[in-house]
């Protein structure tokens, strides 16, 4: 058969988000939102459709006519359409009727190319939302505004959005930025404790990757963070998210079409303990023992010092974590996310592990004996001195 030719372009495409900080995000003084729509174009005012956590709807009884009442102050840029209430956590990513309603709100509301959906919550639903924003009209305008810690300082920071499928986490997902990300302080006061303390150990991941003084940081605050001090807190959600953002724009592989993935650090076996557990573990919860885990791998190959193993786990207990093995995971079936995770990340299994604070080195290959020795040593972890 006759070859007619090739014809190859190449071209780029820039990208540009900002991650603000704020409190108190719908006073009548705060211009930030309003000013940040204005940045826009297209016409005004904006169709806007808000998504809320029904956690948080629930927590802020005066977030909706907040909402409300600024919208109509500033009616002149923002026409609000909708506010719909999903409820929050992984099950809104487990099921699909909650991505379907914001998906038939937006086809309802009209949201277009030129119109904002904005999502206030923690990380599942931004994840979700952000799936929907995404892939409606192959993508509308997206804000996400975190109202976790997790969230402010890494899943609402980055790129990717998702929904669980086929009972495998973030099967179904999308690399869209948002158009930007507003973190409110104010958000956080009615966390409970397990959400105040589940961001820390994602800061713990990539300071031990990324940033020593940033882990010294962590580990003399450690206290103070597990007790709800607010300065510590806006320090480690400032520098986490901005190492996040480090290491997205900077990096060269934001969209990850390679196999390393430094930031997944400690998460193949996190993913896998969340599964198992039917997300009763949540995933901050389950980051600090797949970091507890990992380190204790590396110590036994004789990559990590024993006195830097142990000061790790010592640092994520007076956080306030439980890092040993949840009751109920087997090894066998922990082991299976290593393979598992290979399939999410494609082509070769990399899992990032330490060499020291601030030093990590990428394998291919985990010794399934090795691991498993790792995994009892979790099971009947001491409290550490």
């Amino acid at each position: 058969m006759k070859n007619f030719g090739t014809i190859t372009k190449s071209f780029k495409v820039s990208y540009e988000y900002s991650l603000l900080f704020t409190d108190s995000l719908f006073d009548f003084s705060n211009d930030l939102l309003k000013d940040l729509l204005l940045r826009s174009e297209g016409e005004f005012p904006k169709k806007v459709m808000f998504v809320i956590d029904e956690n948080v709807y629930q927590s802020h009884e005066y977030l909706s006519d907040e909402i409300n009442a600024y919208c109509k102050k500033f009616s002149d840029v923002i026409r609000l359409t909708q506010k719909l209430v999903i409820p929050g956590g992984e099950q809104c990513k487990n099921d699909s009727k909650h991505l379907n309603k914001v998906l038939e709100a937006i086809e309802k509301n009209s949201i277009c190319r030129h119109s904002f959906v904005i999502a206030i919550g923690g990380g599942a639903i931004l994840d979700m939302v952000g799936f929907a924003a995404a892939t409606a009209h192959r993508g509308v305008r997206f804000i996400r505004i975190p109202t976790t810690v997790l969230s402010q300082n890494d899943s609402g920071v980055g790129v990717k959005n998702s929904f669980n499928y086929l009972g495998k986490k973030n099967f179904l997902g999308t690399f869209a930025p948002p158009f930007a990300v507003i973190n409110d302080w104010n958000f956080l006061s009615t966390l409970e404790d397990r959400d105040w303390r589940g961001g820390i150990s994602e800061a713990v991941k990539v300071a031990l990757i990324r940033d020593a003084e940033f882990y010294s940081f962590l580990r003399k605050e450690a206290h103070a963070l597990k007790n709800r001090e607010w300065e510590p807190m806006k320090r480690l959600i400032y520098r986490c998210a901005e190492l996040h953002m480090e290491h997205i724009a900077e990096q060269g592989d934001p969209f990850e079409s390679g196999s390393s993935r430094p930031l997944d650090f400690g998460h193949w076996a996190a993913h896998k303990i969340e599964q198992i557990t039917e997300f009763e573990c949540r995933h901050g919860e389950a980051v600090a023992i797949g970091i507890a885990l990992d380190v204790t791998y590396s110590h036994l190959c004789g990559m990590l010092e024993e006195d830097v193993m142990k000061d790790i786990k010592q640092t994520l207990l007076n956080a306030g974590f439980d890092i040993s093995i949840p009751e109920g995971v087997r090894e066998s079936d922990l082991l299976n996310g290593l393979d598992e995770f290979r399939e999410h990340l494609g082509g070769k299994l990399t899992i990032p592990l330490l060499t020291g604070i601030g030093e990590r080195k990428d394998v291919h290959h985990i010794d399934p004996e090795l691991m498993t020795v790792a995994m009892k040593m979790l099971k009947e972890l001491p409290q550490l001195k």
